[in-house]
């Protein structure tokens, strides 16, 4: 006999749901084992972990005290610097007025704290000269020698007035000399805080190439985004940058200068905190403010640079006044009571199912487990690709939607028992209160995940935690609803002990007051006493079906009532004299 269609739909959902959860057991295991990058418990936020904390102390150009405005715009960049470094959870506020405290859940990295220390104002200059960064020289005996220190007497000031930011002219004796006695690995010579509008000698980060630089012509306040990706014609990476409407219009002015100049001078460099991000030659008139960015660039070095120049255009410039290890501010203990609500909420979740739907119960804690497995891998696996780490308002979102949950199966098997009642069979229960359950469930799990979209949008970040897990969870208890919990119903329903309607199975028609007849029609109870095990069922189930009924039916059964009795009233109409 060929197995029911129903049936094997419920196996392959079933057998796509061991394949969901093996993928993602296997792309967690490969972060474990293969890019030693994963683990198999989730990441732990700020809050319940600890972290690093780094003070920035904000700097102005005239010394001035920084303004509120450019305060919250500092905390908004390096906001995205370090979510752009993967690093979830993290907490950036201002004190005192001109301080940015950056705290980052666990032992933040060395590419993190240059992110976030990298605090001058990106800026655009023409490159006017470059060269090695050597700092001797081979005199007339052949021997290296040192240059000497620039003499004070050298011409300073430009013979002919510069005319643009590439002009030669900068570059004066004076200039030169400084040039060339320039050691890029001193720590001494710190270009962060040059004057925007004088020429700048400055290096490359990592010190391969030394430079003169003219004034500022663009910073990065006129960047609008900066993203990465592979060029078609060639298949190198390259960084694609979007200028504002201004800063369109002057880069376009720029290029056309600086387009078919003799190298250098048809160089234009990016300088963050000093020093030179990437010095590109300009190969075309671009006049529409979308510049790409092309050279030795691998994905990650692409990615590093688009990242730079994005966050890079914060208003202030910064110095670092203390970096530090900090404990956690809520500690372990929190989140042994977080855990042991959770558990709680799912014990009284349980023997509540288990009191209300007996064997049925078993489904509902079999599909929470289920849902807990799914959920768990997911969260390993967001820490690893997306930095995410849960907080404790993570974990009461967790144990919110234990609640949610249980509402679904509710409905589920409310819908269920109403099939049952109006005389259907299990089977038939099992599908149409499905296909009625479904709707109300896709409903209301879509305003859960709305509300949790605008949640995540709109509140504090320390809220944010909720609202992700509230979401995710979410999607993962539909997911179950359809790959488990109905699949397991429609298999369950063809047993003898379910399908049967066992007393303890919580799918007894009679139990459930399943006497109906027809529509508003009612059987009637079995012949048996009042007192009698039989007869006590049928009352039972009499006054269960009774309850249910509405308005409606209860006058449609009053008047079908009262049309049997007149039909069953005995003839009083006698032959006058018969005795």
């Amino acid at each position: 006999m060929a197995t029911s269609t129903p049936v094997r739909h419920a196996w392959r959902a079933l057998t796509g749901l061991l394949v969901i959860t093996a993928i993602l057991a296997g792309i967690n295991a490969l972060g474990v084992y293969v890019f030693k990058e994963s683990s198999w418990t989730p990441e732990l936020a700020l809050d319940l972990q600890g972290g690093t904390q780094i003070v920035l102390e904000a700097q102005t150009e005239d010394g001035a005290a920084p303004s509120e405005e450019q305060m919250n715009q500092a905390v908004t960049i390096i906001r995205q610097r370090v979510d752009a470094s993967g690093v979830g959870e993290a907490d950036v506020t201002t004190q005192g007025g001109n301080q940015i405290v950056v705290q980052i859940p666990g032992q933040a990295d060395e590419e993190t704290r240059n992110r976030i220390e990298a605090s001058a104002q990106l800026q655009l200059r023409a490159v006017l000269f470059a060269g090695a960064p050597a700092t001797t020289f081979v005199g007339e005996d052949g021997n290296e020698t040192p240059f000497p220190t620039p003499d004070p007497t050298l011409q300073a000031t430009p013979t002919v007035a510069p005319t643009n930011g590439s002009d030669p002219n900068w570059i004066t004796p004076a200039l030169r000399a400084e040039f060339d006695a320039y050691d890029c690995s001193d720590p001494a010579n710190d270009p962060a805080n040059a004057p925007a509008d004088q020429p700048l000698i400055t290096c490359e980060a990592d010190g391969s190439v030394k430079y003169i630089l003219g004034p500022v012509e663009l910073d990065g306040s006129s960047i609008d985004d900066a993203t990465f990706g592979l060029q078609q014609q060639n298949g190198q990476w390259a960084v694609n940058l979007r200028f504002d409407q201004e800063g369109t219009q002057i880069f376009g002015e720029i290029s056309q200068r600086l387009y078919g100049a003799t190298p250098p001078l048809n160089q234009f460099a990016f300088v963050l905190d000093g020093y030179v991000l990437s010095a590109p030659s300009m190969n075309a008139v671009i006049l529409g403010g979308d510049p790409s960015i092309t050279g030795s660039f691998t994905q990650e070095t692409a990615k590093i640079l688009a990242d730079q120049l994005k966050y890079g255009a914060l208003p202030l410039s910064f110095t670092v006044e203390s970096s530090n290890s900090i404990s956690a501010t809520l500690g372990s203990q929190q989140l042994q009571i977080g855990l042991i609500a959770g558990l709680i909420g799912l014990a009284l979740v349980a023997i509540y199912s288990l009191i209300v739907y007996r064997a049925l119960g078993f489904v509902i804690i079999a599909s929470l487990a289920v849902m807990a497995v799914l959920t768990y891998l997911t969260l390993c696996i967001l820490a690893w690709r997306m930095g995410f780490r849960l907080s404790l308002a993570g974990v009461a979102g967790l144990i919110v939607t234990i609640g949610f949950t249980a509402d679904s199966f509710i409905v589920y098997f409310e819908r269920i028992r109403d099939e049952l009642r109006d005389g259907k069979s299990i089977t038939s229960a099992v599908e149409d209160g499905w296909g009625r359950a479904k709707r109300t469930i896709y409903i209301s799990k879509s305003i859960n995940i709305l509300a949790a979209v605008v949640l995540y949008i709109l509140a504090d970040a320390t809220v944010k935690g909720f609202a992700f897990t509230l979401g995710l969870t979410t999607a993962i208890d539909v997911l179950i609803f359809i790959l488990f919990t109905h699949p397991v119903m429609q298999l369950l329903a063809r047993t003898r002990f379910f399908g049967g309607g066992h007393p303890l199975s919580g799918l007894d028609p009679t139990a459930l007051g399943a006497v109906y007849r027809g529509r508003a029609q009612f059987r009637e109870p079995v012949a048996a006493t009042a007192t009698s095990a039989a007869g006590r069922r049928a009352v039972k189930s009499r006054g269960e079906a009774v309850r249910r009924q509405t308005i409606a039916e209860r006058k449609q059964a009053e008047l079908a009532a009262a049309a049997a009795g007149e039909k069953a009233k005995p003839a009083t109409t006698a032959k006058e004299g018969d005795d």
